[in-house]
């Protein structure tokens, strides 16, 4: 089966409240749009559409930067008009099933999509629902005009699927002045069949300011917390100054590397990229790349910060050990703190440093070089 998804986030969320369209604002760490993006894609897509505001590239490939699958197509005035540009881009090599989802409900799992995709060997589109527990008033003229049955009554969530050719052709006869709430209500009128499968209070759809306070809850629920360690060394050579945890420190001695060869922040480096498994950092910055020659090695970790949060991580704590006889340390161990908790944004509470030596044994002990190792706790989705 060929299965591809549009993604509606081509809105202006005006009742979520100031600041930024609500598929760009972040929650639990990363965009809306990019929890969404991450699930859908996570189901085995053949392709996602993204459907975003004209002249929104940029914020899109900001959110989305580092997923793999996507491309994006500029939305309509409204939301029906959003979803056929969407369809559209699927039309030239149609899929055989197509999801439609809105970025706004941010929380999309596998587990959502596989009872769809059960759903539709009987259906032609199918479509997660939570029966109503409300009651429910008819009002008329401000006043309330009668109780409204709700037996059988659901509210409809997203993602909502359906068999691509059946939606296409739904949406290709709607009359151009109609305005569908949602997809299913599309196929309805063009006499498909859909059935309804359990929704999940995770496919609420974020609306008001309010709905962010419960999106942030269940991020808290959908994530982990994993450790990296890294380790380096470096050998002293020629110079009167090297670098130590981001610190400028005059010495009879410098440190030689291919960058400015500070053990203590490579060592940091290798322990960010280890907590989300992405290499070393003789992956990021080949010490056979001249680009890096004399680099400061600053810039080093804030890449790697960037790798972290483009996954949806976020720092939580870093423990780094320098191991050698000299220089002394715990003169700056404070400034060096600082300095680390600067460029990985913490507050530098979160940031420890400690120094030890090899009572005179080894390397280090003889005074040949200095290493140093690190530990990184990083927060990331489950």
């Amino acid at each position: 089966m060929r299965l591809a998804a549009v993604l509606v986030a081509a809105g202006s969320g005006l009742r979520a409240g100031e600041g930024p369209p609500k598929q760009w604002r972040p929650v639990g760490g990363k965009p809306v749009i990019r929890w969404a993006a991450e699930g859908l894609l996570a189901c085995g897509l053949e392709r996602l559409v993204v459907v975003i505001p004209a002249g929104a590239q940029a914020e899109a490939e900001a959110a989305l930067a580092g997923l793999v699958g996507w491309t994006t197509t500029p939305g309509g005035a409204t939301r029906t008009d959003s979803v056929r540009a969407g369809l559209a881009m699927l039309g030239a090599e149609p899929p055989d099933v197509v999801l439609i989802h809105d970025a706004a409900r941010p929380y999309v799992r596998p587990e959502h999509v596989r009872t769809l995709l059960e759903a539709l060997a009987e259906a032609d589109g199918a479509c997660p629902a939570l029966p109503v527990a409300d009651t429910l008033k008819r009002l008329e003229n401000g006043q309330v005009a009668a109780t409204v049955d709700r037996a059988g009554v659901h509210r409809v969530q997203t993602p909502q699927a359906f068999r691509y050719p059946n939606i296409a052709e739904a949406y290709a006869v709607l009359a151009a002045d109609a305005a569908p709430t949602d997809d299913a209500g599309v196929l309805e009128a063009a006499g498909g069949r859909v059935v309804l499968v359990p929704g999940d209070p995770r496919l609420e759809k974020l609306t008001r300011p309010e709905d962010f306070a419960l999106a942030e809850a269940f991020a808290s629920t959908a994530r982990v917390t994993v450790t990296g360690q890294g380790f380096d060394v470096h050998a002293f050579g020629p110079g009167d100054r090297l670098w130590l945890c981001g610190i400028e420190l005059p010495h009879e001695r410098g440190l030689v590397g291919h960058s400015d060869a500070d053990v203590g922040l490579h060592a940091l480096c290798d322990a960010l990229l280890g907590a989300i498994a992405a290499g070393d950092i003789g992956d990021h910055f080949p010490p056979t790349d001249p680009q890096w020659r004399g680099a400061a090695s600053d810039q080093f970790v804030r890449h790697c910060l960037g790798l972290v949060r483009a996954q949806g991580g976020r720092v939580l704590h870093v423990d780094v050990t320098l191991i050698g006889e000299r220089p002394r340390v715990k003169p700056h161990r404070e400034a060096m703190r600082a300095r680390m908790a600067e460029l990985l944004e913490l507050p530098p509470v979160r940031v420890s440093l400690k120094a030890t030596t090899t009572e005179r044994l080894g390397f280090t002990g003889r005074e040949e070089g200095l290493a140093a190792q690190a530990v990184a706790t990083v927060e990331l989705p489950a």
